[in-house]
């Protein structure tokens, strides 16, 4: 598995990142991936290659944050001191609070940060027993995981709603005011806030898995805003849904620590009774089963029935045929420098009350 790792270098390369930059511009430019034609700029040759590389590809017209890339072949690691050395940069990393790494792909160099993409082995995948349902929402809180064999439910990521309705609310005053420059600026914003939550509900998901013994169940929500029409206050908290982010954020976790992630059919999973499998009344965050009479949370009750599938099935036996499915992303498991950053050791997890 390919993870990427930031490290503050402390370092000025002002200068290096200046000349980068016009490699990049010339590589746009040209078309040329040779180091031979820009010699003349200054910038070592191993750095050089690496940008022409990238920007001399087609589809490429404008060169903004160019980072200093220097392949893996140009970088000592020593393992028994945990220090990475440049040589062409004259830059030494310390990199002993990383988890154990087979080999380095490759480095980037930016103003303040080095990201070091390396190779990670994963655990080996254990079949679990027991799942952890994840019921993903638009609105209140973005993931609620209950564990059917003991009962316990957790709610996290209430935040993300008030933050998608204050930007939007932003957005609508600098469109007002004409001030379109801005609206990119507080787009960025919002999605790095959005990133970071989800990494601190993802890290959590895994915590709770791991001490629980237990693998995680998601619904497969692919072509979910597709399937009719909603209301335009509903579109907007739709379309600004990060669920796909979240998942992924918490299958690479998973397969760190040999957790096992699992999908599920979405349908009947909010409208089912999660005690006696008959289908219930659900009426916004409400629903009480007609048959039983058991009253619950809607997201609790769908998170349970995520966690046990079979329970939702009952009164269609034919349809937990179809209902597993096993995911594996490709992109993950063959390694990619695109790959999320993993979660840094000293982030703190927010968990909201639990009262339903």
């Amino acid at each position: 598995m390919l993870l990427t790792y930031n490290l503050k270098h402390n370092r000025d390369y002002v200068k290096e990142l200046t000349l980068a930059k016009k490699i990049a511009e010339f590589a746009i430019k040209t078309r040329s991936n040779s180091s031979k034609d820009v010699r003349h700029i200054g910038l070592k040759s191993a750095m050089a290659n690496q940008i022409l590389r990238k920007y001399c590809r087609r589809g490429i017209k404008k060169a903004s944050n160019v980072k200093l890339t220097i392949p893996g072949q140009s970088v000592r690691y020593d393992p028994k001191t945990r220090m990475t050395t440049i040589p062409c940069m004259k830059l030494d990393l310390d990199c002993q609070y990383f988890p154990l790494f087979s080999r380095i792909r490759q480095i980037e160099i930016g103003k303040e940060f080095a990201h070091l993409s390396v190779d990670v082995q994963e655990a080996p995948v254990a079949s679990a027993t027991k799942f952890i349902g994840v019921d993903c929402n638009t609105t209140g809180h973005v993931a609620v995981a209950s564990n059917g064999a003991t009962g316990k439910t957790y709610k996290l990521g209430k935040s993300a709603i008030h933050i998608h309705t204050k930007y939007q609310s932003i957005r609508k005053r600098l469109q007002k005011q004409g001030k379109y420059h801005l609206l990119k600026q507080i787009k960025n914003r919002e999605s790095r806030i959005v990133r970071n939550l989800n990494h601190h509900i993802s890290k959590k998901l895994i915590q709770i898995a791991a001490s629980e013994n237990c693998g995680i169940r998601f619904e497969k929500l692919s072509g979910i805003r597709k399937n009719k029409k909603h209301s335009k206050s509903f579109r907007y908290s739709l379309n600004s849904w990060s669920y796909y982010q979240l998942q992924k954020f918490t299958e690479y976790k998973a397969r760190f620590q040999g957790i096992e992630v699992v999908y599920v059919a979405p349908a009947y999973t909010s409208q089912t009774c999660s005690k006696c499998g008959s289908l219930g009344d659900r009426n916004g965050k409400k629903f009480e089963c007609v048959k039983c009479g058991h009253a619950d949370h809607a997201d609790v009750n769908a998170s349970f029935n995520i966690g046990n599938p079979v329970s939702y099935c009952a009164f269609d036996p034919h349809r937990i045929k179809n209902m597993i499915l096993l995911h594996a992303d490709s992109d993950v498991c063959k390694g990619s420098t695109d790959t999320p950053q993993t979660a840094t050791q000293k982030m703190t997890v927010t968990i909201e009350p639990l009262a339903l």
